[in-house]
């Protein structure tokens, strides 16, 4: 049986190749006649000879749509060698009608190219970054720049230089185990205060957890800091929050939550609140570079863009996520470029150049709310402290490294120049301010070491009107519990 099907294939084949030629000829006249007929049908249904071309080998697709029966027919031309080209035909076709060059799909118009170039992946040439001061605190010639008055130059560095001692004593505080946590903002104080110089009060803030800077300007006290640091009953968290967990609703400031992303997509939604109630105010809201590969940095973007709220989005690239490098987290041109894949306007500045950050954000600003328009910062810094007192940078960059940028491209430093330049500053008064500052500091710790906590019964209220009976079981329980064993919990927490 097997010797009887292999001669019956060898017989098909022998047939095959005698008649080959005339089935050839056959199909190919055929498919030169339905070619010539479907592309007349495809170019009245404006289908791009030149697509047509390029895609021709790869179509293998429903032969029921006119167009694919068109790609279907070109491929087996080719298959078959026939003696007319699909490249041929296309090139004998007369030029191009304007309704060709550019149409009009759902998204809006877009012309057609004969180039087949796909986008780079890379560009030798990066964003450019906005600066308005060099690294010695001089302008530049021609730059474009707002002026700033004496009065607002001077509180913008004296804040600067609070926030930068505060960091200094609350961090070591943290080392001599007064308080459990801390994270500081060193070599991102220009960030904090030339934003915050730059906003009303009435614009809301939604921060991560390295933009105390922000809330200092608005009015919050050096005893305010302290009380949350300590958690004492003074705090307006009662003691329920880390440390450096600051809010106030007050200050238009929301609480700062332990995430790198969540606070993006709140303040779109708080922006579209501002949008629908026609406010004269808009939304800042500040992440790192980490934040940006979250899929809540990307959902906010797009909700953002689609709904035009007025929402500026302010990443400090600080150049780490963590022991995490921004060469390990994208191979995009950092930020500033995941703007434009959204349709929002986007600057790159000079995240140590304090007048270059003031005037961003002061623009961007005006935009966000007089074009009703989300706005993307890109401020390009460096993160010269540790992540948090719980990090130890060295291990995963040189001390070199973060000696330089805490030299070279100090923030604080390079706007003393400038103001010192103009007259507005000198070395006596720099003595005299950085001194009653850490005083100051040194004092409101000694008093929030001494007010008491918060009572455990603070615990369990505050979210829910009527508290539901397990909670109230809970209660109960960790009332019994400290009685009980009132040895091992802290003496100065009241039940």
């Amino acid at each position: 049986m097997a010797s009887s099907c292999l001669t019956k294939s060898k017989n098909f084949i022998i047939f095959n190749l005698k008649s080959k030629s005339s089935f050839t000829d056959r199909i190919s006249a055929f498919t030169n006649s339905l070619f010539h007929h479907r592309l007349l049908h495809t170019v009245n249904h404006t289908i791009s000879p030149l697509l047509v071309r390029k895609h021709a080998g790869y179509s293998r697709v429903n032969r029921t749509d006119d167009s694919h029966r068109f790609f279907e027919l070109a491929y087996v031309q080719r298959q078959l060698h026939s003696t007319v080209s699909v490249s041929s035909d296309v090139t004998q076709l007369p030029v191009e009608s304007p309704s060709l060059q550019i149409l009009d799909f759902p998204g809006g118009k877009v012309k057609f190219t004969k180039k087949l170039t796909f986008t780079s992946n890379s560009t030798e040439e990066r964003v450019h970054c906005y600066r308005v001061l060099d690294d010695n605190g001089q302008p530049f010639t021609d730059v474009d720049s707002l002026e700033i008055s004496k009065e607002l130059a001077i509180k913008m560095y004296t804040n600067m230089v609070t926030l930068e001692v505060m960091d200094t004593v609350f961090y070591e505080s943290q080392r001599q185990g007064r308080i459990s946590f801390y994270a500081t903002t060193t070599g991102e104080e220009a960030i904090n205060i030339a934003s915050a110089a730059a906003l009303n009060d009435n614009d809301f803030v939604f921060p991560q957890y390295r933009e105390p800077g922000v809330l200092l300007w608005r009015g919050f006290t050096l005893q305010e800091f302290a009380n949350q640091l300590f958690g004492n009953k003074h705090e307006y968290g009662k003691g329920r929050q880390m440390p450096i967990h600051y809010g106030s609703r007050k200050l238009n400031y929301f609480t700062v939550a332990s995430t790198v992303a969540t606070q993006i997509p709140h303040a779109v939604g708080a922006a579209y609140s501002l949008k629908m109630e026609k406010q004269d105010s808009c939304v800042i809201t500040y992440f790192g570079d980490g934040g940006t590969s979250t899929a809540d940095f990307h959902a906010a973007m797009n909700f953002a863009a689609v709904l035009e709220v007025p929402v500026i989005f302010f990443c400090r690239n600080n150049g780490w996520a963590i022991s995490t490098p921004v060469n390990e987290q994208f191979r995009s041109d950092g930020v500033v470029v995941k703007g434009k894949a959204y349709g929002v306007p986007s600057i790159r500045i000079d995240g140590n150049d304090a007048l270059a950050i003031y005037n961003a954000v002061y623009e961007a600003r005006k935009m966000a709310i007089k074009e009703q328009t989300p706005v993307l910062i890109e401020a390009l810094t460096y993160r010269a402290g540790h992540h948090t007192t719980s990090d130890d940078s060295t291990r995963y960059r040189s001390v070199e490294e973060i000696e330089r940028w805490r030299g070279d491209q100090n923030p604080v430093k390079r706007f003393r120049a400038w103001i010192e330049s103009r007259g507005w500053w000198n070395g006596v008064a720099e003595s005299e301010y950085r001194s009653s500052i850490r005083k100051q500091v040194a004092q409101v710790i000694q008093v929030a070491e001494r007010v008491e906590k918060p009572p455990v019964a603070d615990m369990f209220n505050d979210v829910y009107d009527v508290p539901p009976t397990n909670l109230n079981e809970q209660e109960a329980f960790v009332q019994k519990t400290v009685k009980k064993h009132r040895q091992d919990y802290p003496s100065d927490v009241p039940l």
